[in-house]
């Protein structure tokens, strides 16, 4: 038996999120268990680095697997292009030391929440990207964004409102940085809640609409919440 580190690029579009359940298979855990399963000749668990919402997209998500049939790495690379639907893609494969376990050993986590900032929508990016007609006020995002770093209880800004494990978390930096028209916010932590990065987003994007001021960014206000993938409209719950 092989432990493996791979690395996945998806488009969430379709799918209810990263982990796999009972009720559906469009996941994205389910499907990559699917196909590697096939490979191997038995059922395989793969272990995710984090926990995507339904509609949310990955550059460059960590998965822990171990293979009975000890396949070289360019040939789990050939198997997953082969059978794996277009919007999923194993870009890398590697061996790994036995206990290494994607989520358990990640030290830190990056998303990155795209938006476009203009009446006229951006036809080709629209998966990809929130629209947002209305001129954001950048500077007041990064003065609210400051007060959200570092090592707090994020209760009030996780989705799931009866979470019973520890809701603090450290968020080492909120980037928000200016493309032309596109407006990038990268968050950078040991870990994040559900729905945390979407929640953050919807209130930063209320401080830069003024509807909330940037000196009111207490841990336990009502926030909004960002949409999971490009849309045309407020992110609003």
């Amino acid at each position: 038996m092989t432990r493996y580190k791979l690395t996945i690029q998806y488009d969430g579009g379709r799918y209810s999120g990263w982990q796999a359940q009972g009720n559906t298979e469009r996941t994205i855990q389910g499907k990559l268990e699917r196909v590697l399963s096939d490979l191997d000749g038995a059922a395989v668990e793969v272990q995710g680095a984090g926990r995507t919402d339904a509609g949310v997209h990955a550059r460059g998500q960590v998965a822990s697997v171990t293979l009975r049939s000890d396949p070289a790495p360019e040939d789990i690379l050939r198997f997953c292009a082969a059978h794996l639907p277009r919007d999923i893609a194993v870009v890398q494969a590697q061996e790994a030391a036995p206990r290494f376990h994607a989520r358990l050993n990640a030290a830190r986590k990056c998303y990155v929440y795209r938006i476009w900032n203009d009446e006229i929508p951006d036809v080709f990016g629209r998966k990809f990207r929130c629209q947002i007609g209305q001129k954001l006020d950048l500077e007041a995002m990064r003065a609210a964004a400051s007060a959200l770093t570092g090592e707090h209880d994020f209760r009030s800004f996780c989705g799931l409102r009866r979470y019973k494990k520890s809701t603090v978390r450290r968020v080492e930096s909120i980037e928000i940085t200016e493309h032309g028209k596109e407006i990038c916010i990268t968050y950078i932590g040991d870990g994040f809640l559900n729905q945390m990065v979407r929640i953050l987003t919807g209130t930063l994007v209320e401080v830069g609409l003024g509807e909330r001021a940037a000196d009111s960014m207490g841990l336990s206000c009502p926030p909004g919440t960002a949409p999971p993938r490009g849309a045309p409209c407020r992110p609003r719950d």
